[in-house]
């Protein structure tokens, strides 16, 4: 389907059929996805502004490559424009869609999460923030993740708590549960009901209401007291201790301490905004988040980009924009008690009464928005500015580094121009078994997990007891680059797609050139691919170098040398990262493949077993072996078994009757075809 800018006429059409009232949009592609999504007082209007041209209203690049893709608009009419905005949070955390995403994808800022979706639910930390259930909750994004990695060890010390993604043992607990680490939730010795209430306990930590959970927590401990309970009242009291210990360490305090507020500031350049958010809570600072934005096309306070408006004041406008987009994407992930009386603002927001009445609507209670001018606020407001230049200022010099490294890169390749998106490849197996490879890709010197990709080893020759890496690697270069090897053969110029690819790297289809292709291995690797890419015509197309692990030499086709490089110059570190990480992503995978491997049982594979049969089978003869060894009249006595099942597990285990009478005297051994005893050699 082409795109609507492609299409005038279905555009125009489109257009006309938009409702001039309050509600949200979806932007789709042309494989149905959701590009973005957004809200509107007027539908119309809004819509129609991404593809009005010459209206001065210019978009910045990432919004306008996001307007060349748009295949279809969809949208939902509301009653209100507050309506709209609850809907927007909603459809945005249940869609994620790509140009709504507010973060780099640069995984910095860890989050905590809580799979309260589960029976006994999970608590760690990630920085990837996928949602599994609507019920899972994800708290952060955290700046300092020394502290959040302290706080999280120091609350699983004071709360017993789950503390292994699987069991240790099938029928017994482990040291944790001796030692009061866990309640044992591997064999159920505490209920579901039980451990939610003590996690929602935790949850109070990092909701940053410490105070509250102080005062629940003295409660509990008087009423063990009263009921004579020292035992519990005494493990009440080590929590306390344990909440005090990690109150102490927020030592930032203002004079009032009854208030609880968030504070809002940010530092931006031509290129990118960081955000700070500080939670004062009780006077205390109980957590300050980190958030990083796009700012192409923001103006600076010394040019004239604004418009009617005075160039500090379109800055600040600008400012206001990006600080709603964080307000509206953090609140909505947020539980209604942990949205603060007050929020102060380095900037007015475009649709500030708007925000206030929903953060007002989420809360319960009055939520109010301020932009503090003079004393002490004012100050809060200043505090957390220096706060994000520092960040910036950070952000900064790494991509200052990739830069350099990209165009080290450049040099030790004799490229043209620095590579912009570089992939990396490894191979992973144990002696042939669970073969699988990876594909990682950097972008601009950073990782970019959404082109991630593994494969499978398809190959027959590869096999446990045998494996070949050079044919693994041929092989996954074969995958990769087969349907650009079809777009030339048919006649498409490589040039134009290549180009095309630059600009859209977050979407399918022809559009993932890499501008270099890194192998992990020596000179038999790279070779191996060469010839790969040699039957697919591609061979003069693609940049290809090999890195050998041993003395961190880089290898190019058709020079039998290595280059002359050093392992600690910046290209060289920038291909060493890759490789790492490829092999990081190869080896997660095998692991995975021979875990599910080793967890299928080989009943698994007999038709018209199933998990049920499988389990009362096992409960029965207690092992595979004594299944294997069973006659036929054995397992047909099996619970849930009949003649006809226990012919086929027979078989099964003694293909082409090769091993007749296995596991029992041979005068039983008879011919099931004809029923008589069979003659038995020698």
């Amino acid at each position: 389907m082409k795109s609507l800018l492609q299409d005038p006429a279905r555009l125009k059409a489109r257009l006309k059929e938009v409702p001039t009232e309050p509600g949200c949009y979806l932007m789709r592609d042309s494989e149905d996805r959701i590009l973005y999504i957004g809200k509107a007082k007027v539908l119309r209007n809004r819509v129609r502004s991404y593809f009005q041209s010459g209206s001065g209203h210019g978009h910045s690049p990432r919004i306008a490559l996001m307007v060349r893709q748009v295949c279809e608009i969809e949208f939902i009419v509301t009653d209100s424009e507050a309506e709209a905005l609850a809907l927007e949070a909603n459809l945005i955390k249940n869609h994620q869609p790509h140009f709504n995403v507010l973060l780099k994808d640069d995984k910095k800022y860890p989050y905590l999460c809580i799979t309260w979706s589960e029976a006994y639910p999970r608590i760690f930390i990630t920085r990837r923030r996928r949602f599994r259930s609507p019920l899972d909750r994800f708290y952060g994004p955290y700046v300092d993740v020394g502290l959040l990695r302290r706080t999280l060890g120091l609350v699983k010390r004071v709360f017993p708590l789950r503390q292994r993604p699987q069991p240790l043992h099938r029928d017994r607990t482990c040291l944790n549960y001796d030692i009061g680490r866990c309640p044992g939730v591997c064999q159920e010795k505490i209920s579901s009901e039980d451990y939610h209430r003590t996690l929602r306990q935790v949850a109070m930590v990092f909701q940053g209401r410490n105070e509250e959970l102080l005062d629940l927590l003295h409660e509990q401990m008087e009423r063990y007291a009263e009921r004579l309970d020292f035992e519990s009242a005494a493990r009440v009291r080590d929590q306390l201790q344990g909440i005090d210990t990690l109150t102490a360490d927020q030592k930032m305090s203002l004079g009032d301490s009854s208030i609880s507020r968030d504070v809002l500031a940010m530092a931006a350049d031509e290129r990118v905004a960081a955000v700070q958010l500080f939670q004062m809570r009780a006077g205390k600072l109980v957590g300050r988040l980190g958030f990083t934005a796009d700012a192409i096309g923001m103006p600076s306070a010394e040019d004239g980009a604004g418009g009617d408006l005075p160039p500090s004041e379109a800055r600040r406008a600008a400012m206001g924009r990006i600080l709603q987009t964080v307000i509206e994407e953090h609140y909505s992930q947020v539980e209604g008690v942990e949205i603060p009386p007050e929020l102060l603002l380095q900037a007015p927001l475009p649709q500030q009464q708007l925000l206030e009445d929903w953060l007002s609507e989420l809360r319960g209670r009055k939520v109010r928005l301020s932009v503090p001018q003079r004393a002490q606020k004012a100050d809060l407001i200043e505090l957390v500015e220096r706060n994000a230049n520092y960040e910036l200022e950070r952000a900064r010099r790494a991509s200052e580094q990739n830069l350099l490294a990209t165009e080290d890169l450049a040099q030790l390749l004799e490229l043209n121009t620095p590579p912009r998106r570089i992939e990396g490849y490894d191979i992973s197996h144990i002696q042939g078994s669970d073969a699988v490879a990876s594909q990682v890709v950097f972008i601009d010197g950073l990782p970019a997990k959404q082109h991630y990709r593994k494969y499978k080893i398809q190959s027959s020759s590869i096999r446990s007891g045998h494996s070949d890496d050079f044919m693994a690697m041929a092989e996954i270069m074969r995958r990769r680059f087969r349907r650009w090897a079809q777009a030339k053969a048919a006649g498409a110029d490589l040039k134009e797609l290549r180009q095309s690819a630059g600009s859209a790297l977050h979407t399918g289809g022809l559009n993932d050139w890499p501008d270099v292709v890194m192998i992990d291995g020596g000179k038999g690797q790279l070779s191996a691919v060469m010839e790969a890419l040699r039957e697919l015509n591609l061979d003069e197309d693609v940049v290809v170098c090999s890195l050998a692990k041993q003395r961190e030499e880089v290898f190019i086709p058709g020079v039998k040398e290595p280059l002359e490089s050093e392992p600690e110059q910046l290209g060289v570190q920038l291909l060493r990262r890759l490789r790492d990480e490829a092999h990081r992503f190869a080896v997660s995978f095998h692991r995975q493949q021979r875990g599910e491997r080793m967890k299928r049982s080989r009943l698994s594979d007999i038709p018209g077993l199933g998990p049920k049969r499988i389990k009362e089978l096992l409960a029965h003869f207690r092992s595979i072996d004594a299944i294997q060894l069973a006659s036929p009249e054995a397992l047909a006595a099996a619970p849930g078994m009949g003649a006809g099942l226990a012919k086929v597990i027979w078989d099964h285990f003694h293909p082409g009757g090769d091993e007749v009478g296995a596991g029992q005297p041979q005068e039983d051994a008879v011919d099931l075809e004809n029923d008589r005893p069979l003659e038995l050699a020698g």
